[in-house]
């Protein structure tokens, strides 16, 4: 799942995923992305940090905190990118952390990493 306000963005890392055989669920916030989890109950979130009504971080603690959702990976995409700004992210259980798309491969090699990550995890449990 891609949520981001910018409808660009959720374009761009929807046609990298597809691309690659993932299939793609979109939001545009925070809010919108809870209820899809709660419905579609996606394997992976990448989400911005910077968005209305609920912006990423909160997306994210939400998800943690979550017995249902805790184990989803989540990655974090923004444009704030100081050093305190992904250690924030990662405090708040961010999976990993990426500067709002700069480098659509490592982006997608994170994403699949994540995945078969997640999915190992389930199987050996």
């Amino acid at each position: 799942m891609i949520v981001d306000d910018s409808p660009i963005l959720r374009k761009f890392v929807s046609q990298l995923l597809q691309k690659n055989g993932l299939k793609v669920l979109a939001a545009c916030d925070g809010v919108e992305a809870m209820e899809l989890i709660e419905a579609k109950s996606p394997d992976l979130v990448i989400v911005d940090i910077l968005m209305p009504r609920m912006n990423g971080y909160e997306l994210c603690r939400w998800l943690k905190n979550n017995p249902k959702t805790q184990d989803i990976p989540v990655v974090l995409c923004t444009v704030k990118d100081e050093q305190v700004d992904r250690y924030w992210g990662m405090k708040q259980g961010g999976d990993a952390y990426f500067a709002k798309y700069d480098n659509p491969a490592e982006l997608l090699r994170t994403v699949i990493k994540l995945l078969l990550k997640s999915k190992s995890q389930t199987y050996s449990e």
